[in-house]
């Protein structure tokens, strides 16, 4: 975090009391150098499990950031490729980037809240973006998805297993998630980032909910729990007709 790359202790406070589209713009410059950007081994991972499912036409990349994500829909997208994101600076960060080979890519500004387009996408993929949106978002969140997708289309994003209540990640978790409660109570504009928030089963409940048809695919590459669970799955939703 703290690499000659990475921002100092000082930008992510200056980053942490902003709002979050505000923070991510500030972060940008140097977000690839930090812990949130989605490590290439789920990327991959992702790509690998979604491959047999496709090709899909058009992809979009929800809350896509500096674009990491799009090198997914790159290898299983023939046609298409857009990145959303309503951070400016994240998407000039994105948009400097050498576009992967394949398809054709482009970039949007929007919030994930108002998607800006019709059902013109077979794919929607979404890396570690959902701790910004409070659980009672969730429905309108999945609303505009379902939207922008045809028929069948999927919408596909990894999940990790919750640490064991009273692990180290466990009480890390709960610690940070703490801490932004508390910051959020006593600065505004609020910064919404919980790491405990998008719980599976609710998740579940408020796909089918918002007409989408939910499947689990462990993805072995991440292995096992003690009793056996995956590690890590990749959610894919399909949109029923």
């Amino acid at each position: 975090m703290f690499s000659p790359e990475g921002p100092t202790l000082r930008e992510l406070a200056v980053q942490a009391l902003s709002s979050v589209e505000r923070g991510y713009d500030l972060l940008a410059p140097k977000f690839d150098h930090t812990p949130y950007r989605t490590p290439d081994r789920v990327l991959d991972a992702v790509a690998r499990a979604l491959e047999p499912m496709g090709p899909f036409p058009a992809g979009l990349d929800l809350c896509c950031g500096t674009g990491a994500g799009v090198g997914v829909l790159a290898r299983v997208c023939r046609r298409s490729v857009t990145g959303v994101d309503f951070s400016a600076g994240m998407l000039e960060v994105a948009r400097r980037r050498l576009p992967p080979p394949g398809p054709a890519v482009s970039w949007v500004r929007a919030d994930a809240r108002a998607l800006p387009f019709g059902p013109a996408f077979d794919l929607v993929v979404s890396f570690g973006a959902f701790g910004h949106f409070l659980p009672r978002e969730l429905p309108g969140l999945f609303g505009q998805v379902r939207s922008v997708l045809r028929p069948n289309g999927c919408f596909a994003f990894p999940v990790a297993a919750p640490p064991r209540p009273g692990s180290p990640g466990y009480w890390t978790l709960l610690g940070f998630d703490a801490a932004m409660r508390v910051r959020n109570a006593l600065w505004r504009p609020p910064f919404v980032m919980y790491y405990r928030t998008f719980r599976l089963g609710d998740v579940g409940r408020e796909l089918s909910r918002a007409g989408f048809r939910a499947d689990l695919h462990a993805l072995p590459e991440f292995g096992h729990r003690p009793d056996g669970s995956p590690r890590a799955r990749l959610v894919v939703a399909r949109r029923l007709a």
